[in-house]
C-alpha cells in the first residue's frame, strides 16, 4: 500500500451540485431559487427575528427585570459544614484554602459563610464574606473571622 494509492471508500464522497450552469446539468433557469421575489435576488437576507410581517416573538413578549451589574455570586457555606469539616479534621482555623482542598468550596467562587446550624468549637475562620448571624454565632463560641 503507498499513500498516493489511498482514496475514500465508494459511496463516502459527493461532488457539489454547481447551480447556475445552464439547461444541461437541470439546475440552471432559476436556479433552484423558484420565480421573483426576494429570495430570488441577489443580497437578499432574511432578518433575524422576521416572521412574515406579524409581530415577532422578540417584540410580543414583554421586557421585566434587570441585571445587577454589581452582584457578587459568592458559594455558600453553612456553620453546620464548618462544625463538621473541622470535627473531622482537628481543625482550630479553617481557610477557604482548606475548604477548597476537601471539595467543599469551589477555588473560581468567592466563599461565604451562613448561620444555618449550630457551632460548638471554636474557630478562627478566613472567607470572602460571612452573614450577621455567622459572624456572631463564631463569636459567641469564642472564634473569630477574618475577611479575605
Amino acid at each position: 500500500m503507498k499513500l498516493n494509492s489511498l482514496k475514500p471508500a465508494a459511496g463516502a464522497t459527493h461532488s457539489r451540485r454547481r447551480i447556475g450552469r445552464g439547461p444541461g446539468s437541470g439546475l440552471g433557469g432559476t436556479s433552484t431559487r423558484g420565480h421573483k421575489g426576494a429570495k430570488a435576488r441577489s443580497g437578499y437576507k432574511r432578518k433575524i427575528g422576521f416572521e412574515g410581517g406579524q409581530m415577532p416573538l422578540q417584540r410580543r413578549v414583554p421586557k421585566f427585570g434587570f441585571k445587577n451589574i454589581n452582584h457578587k455570586e459568592y458559594f455558600a457555606v453553612n456553620l453546620s459544614t464548618l462544625q463538621a469539616f473541622a470535627e473531622a479534621k482537628n481543625l482550630t482555623k479553617v481557610t477557604v484554602a482548606d475548604l477548597i482542598a476537601a471539595g467543599i468550596a469551589n477555588k473560581n467562587v468567592p466563599v461565604k459563610i451562613l448561620g444555618k446550624g449550630e457551632l460548638t468549637v471554636k474557630l478562627d475562620v478566613e472567607a470572602n464574606a460571612f452573614s450577621k448571624t455567622a459572624e456572631e454565632a463564631i463569636k459567641a463560641v469564642g472564634g473569630n473571622t477574618t475577611i479575605i
